[in-house]
């Protein structure tokens, strides 16, 4: 009987999913994945919601506008703020309907159509018992010894790559290319993503990684290991949003609405740092977990808007292609 009892609950409950209403979840592969935040997110949402969440990945954006108005998609979340002019003129996104003032950015936010759900600062990581004596500048970086070797990934392909050509432009300017050229002999490898490089360094290959502020916060949490150093940078630090949005086509707009609504709250506000090891976009610092609270963070941050963003990509790449390959 206790058997029986226990398939029919099963049956009861598998029924009561497929009744349920869908909403279609556009995202990145690593936030749906079982070591990102989106199988929390997921559990957390259909407590309240009474539908089935279901996330699709891949590249977010290239699928949008691929699809068109024909996309199952009733929301997307993943983009970043150095790609949402290309997003906003596919006019396939609807007004995002939360109030901006709630957000806790270190600026002011007043976009209507894309919402904030995290942050973090571009920065280089190093192992402080391997190197004691990192570069604490962009200046000392540049003038440091070749011996110095550095991982990078590529701004074609990787969204840390992109930031970090905008970083070195926002700093330097007119001079971004000579800055590269200066560069280039510290590089030890460019990555195609994160990912990758990010291994590499962890694996000791290099003295220092692209990455950001909050990278450190992984190793005190999950490994207890106090060593990875975020090096802060007195000229600034280039600011990357994840940004969500909701689809004008979507067949589920009151349960999209409802998504976007529970971005805001302090139940997924707070699966962001230790899940995406970012900064939660709608949430005071006091109420961080303490190793967010106590890491370093730029006094300086550097940020373009999405037209300034569109406009300097083209060049800011260039320089950084011309000057590698020299």
């Amino acid at each position: 009987m206790k058997h029986f009892t226990f398939a029919a609950g099963l049956l009861s409950a598998s029924m009561a999913l497929a009744d349920a209403p869908v909403l279609t979840v556009y995202a990145p592969d690593y936030f749906a994945s079982e070591w990102g935040p989106g199988p929390s997110i997921e559990a957390a949402f259909e407590k309240e919601c009474n539908c089935d969440l279901q996330f699709k990945t891949g590249d977010v954006l290239s699928r949008i506008i691929l699809e068109g108005a024909r996309s199952e998609a009733d929301v997307v979340i993943g983009l970043n703020t150095d790609v949402t002019k290309k997003a906003r003129e596919t006019g396939l996104f609807a007004a995002h309907g939360q109030d901006n003032s709630q957000l806790t950015l270190p600026l002011t936010w007043t976009d209507q159509v894309f919402l904030p759900f995290n942050y973090g600062h571009t920065a280089f990581v190093y192992n402080a018992e391997k190197l004691r004596e990192a570069p604490q500048s962009f200046d000392a970086l540049i003038h440091s010894n070749d011996e110095l070797k550095v991982i990078i990934q590529d701004p074609r392909s990787s969204i840390s790559g992109l930031a970090l050509v905008l970083w070195v432009k926002a700093v330097f300017g007119e001079e971004a290319e000579n800055v590269w050229e200066k560069l280039a002999p510290k590089i030890l490898t460019v990555t195609k993503g994160w990912s990758e490089a990010y291994g590499l360094f962890t694996e000791g290959e290099a003295d220092m990684v692209l990455s950001y502020t909050t990278s450190p916060a992984y190793h005190i949490v999950a490994e207890g290991d106090l060593t990875k150093k975020a090096a802060i940078f007195p000229e600034g630090h280039y600011l990357m949003v994840e940004l969500a949005a909701k689809l004008k086509g979507t067949d589920n707009p009151e349960l999209a609405d409802a998504f976007l609504a529970f971005i805001m709250t302090d139940t997924f506000q707070n699966l962001i740092p230790e899940e995406n090891w970012s900064l939660p976009a709608a949430l005071e610092v006091s109420e961080w977990p303490q190793a967010f609270q106590e890491l370093p963070l730029p006094e300086k941050v550097l940020f373009y808007s999405e037209e300034e963003a569109a406009t300097l990509r083209g060049v800011a790449i260039e320089e950084w292609r011309r000057a590698l390959s020299k």
